[in-house]
């Protein structure tokens, strides 16, 4: 946590992980949010030292409120943004609790797991590079994989824009072609580019996994709800 004051009230409640910054907002201006026994006001600075309370109800009521999905995206969906004809996510998903969002993104040539919530205060803590959350990828290239581009891929590939990429882990044995590889950042078409760095082509390509979260046998374009140890496991990992 940071030890930076004075620090707004919004962001000192997220940094106690009480609230997203945005749901912190929602309690202080419901009044549930005293600052030294007084009723806090949207935009108040914190001081060391400052004793800030919260409604335990509220607070139970924003826990009871948030979802955590898992998702088996098709081919042709987009994450963000969809173009024209294009489809997002948020346009098929077949979910009408409440509005949730991606977790980062999966290109739209490609398919398989992504994560989706309404939680804003596990966005940073599950995308941010810095944290090294694995995520599996099982990719079919269009010729069989030499132990010397697996090794390669291994230990980081320079990419086109001269950036290097992160050590993976390889599941796959040589000459075949389906690579199963674990990787631990997330830059744009990275597994793609890593392979045409070294001469191979995608012709498929299906993440299987994020942290301790397995696809597993979900259908294409179905979702279903995380809960109990699965749920609790992820939260932990994050810190939450």
């Amino acid at each position: 946590m940071s030890d930076e004051f004075p620090i707004r009230i919004n962001k000192y409640l997220a940094q106690q992980k009480v609230a997203s910054r945005r749901e912190a907002d929602r309690l202080v201006e419901a009044g549930s949010v005293t600052l030294n026994g007084k009723r806090a006001k949207l935009g108040d600075q914190v001081q060391k030292g400052d004793k800030v309370v919260v409604d335990g109800q509220r607070q139970a009521e924003i826990a009871t409120s948030r979802v955590y999905l898992a998702y088996n995206k098709p081919v042709g969906i987009v994450t963000h943004g969809a173009q024209k004809e294009e489809k997002a996510i948020d346009e098929v998903l077949q979910y009408r609790k409440t509005r949730v969002f991606p977790l980062g993104r999966l290109d739209k040539e490609s398919h398989g797991l992504i994560l989706l919530t309404n939680d804003g205060r596990v966005t940073e803590r599950i995308l941010s590079p810095e944290y090294d959350h694995e995520k599996e990828y099982v990719v079919k290239v269009n010729k069989a994989l030499t132990e010397g581009v697996l090794n390669r891929l291994a230990r980081g590939i320079k990419l086109e824009d001269g950036e290097i990429t992160k050590p993976a882990e390889i599941l796959s044995e040589p000459f075949i072609k389906t690579l199963r590889i674990v990787i631990t950042e997330g830059r744009r078409h990275q597994i793609r580019r890593m392979l045409a760095a070294v001469g191979y082509d995608v012709l498929d390509l299906r993440r299987v996994r994020v942290m301790n979260i397995e696809l597993g046998d979900l259908p294409t374009g179905q979702h279903r709800e995380l809960k109990g140890p699965e749920l609790k496991q992820l939260l932990a990992s994050i810190g939450l």
